[in-house]
């Protein structure tokens, strides 16, 4: 398995298929815009959607940086990337933002297997391409992790999974 290949199925294991831990699809099935917006007990605890709301930021700037084209965003700060596009009776609006999401991972994964090993290797903008993919599918992990921690202390995450 060369380094392009490895890249694609951690890219797929993140948010479709299941391995060490379950992918993002799985930590998202059957949340609601009500679960999506309940919040733990703490300051410094992101409610699901705010957290969906962050990793859509990063992905789509991601794919605006493969694709050569301008991102247009008023995040001024990582904090502003956790705001979300709706209010927990919004349920049209988290569904759009999950819709969103899946579209923008899976564009990713189509942009990420059409680069050759050297379009892989180049700066974007300061480290590589590849190195670029692998902090994502990392802060991806990272951040479905809480989520799943989140669905377990609101009792919607089942007790065994296969």
């Amino acid at each position: 398995m060369d380094v392009k290949e490895l890249l694609l199925q951690e890219w797929r294991w993140t948010y479709d298929e299941e391995d060490w831990y379950p992918p993002l699809r799985a930590a998202l099935s059957g949340v609601d815009a009500k679960e999506a917006s309940w919040r733990a007990d703490g300051a410094a605890a992101n409610t699901i959607w705010e957290t969906v709301s962050h990793l859509l930021y990063y992905k789509e700037r991601f794919l605006h940086r493969l694709s050569g084209t301008e991102f247009v965003s008023d995040a001024q700060s990582n904090e502003d990337t956790f705001i979300p596009q709706g209010s927990s009776d919004d349920e049209e609006a988290w569904k759009r933002t999950v819709q969103r999401l899946e579209e923008v991972h899976h564009l990713l994964y189509e942009k990420l297997g059409s680069l050759t090993m050297e379009e892989l290797q180049q700066p974007l903008p300061q480290v590589s391409v590849q190195q670029s993919a692998m902090s994502l599918v990392m802060h991806d992990a990272f951040h479905t992790g809480q989520i799943v921690q989140l669905r377990k202390l609101r009792g919607t995450w089942p007790a065994q999974r296969s």
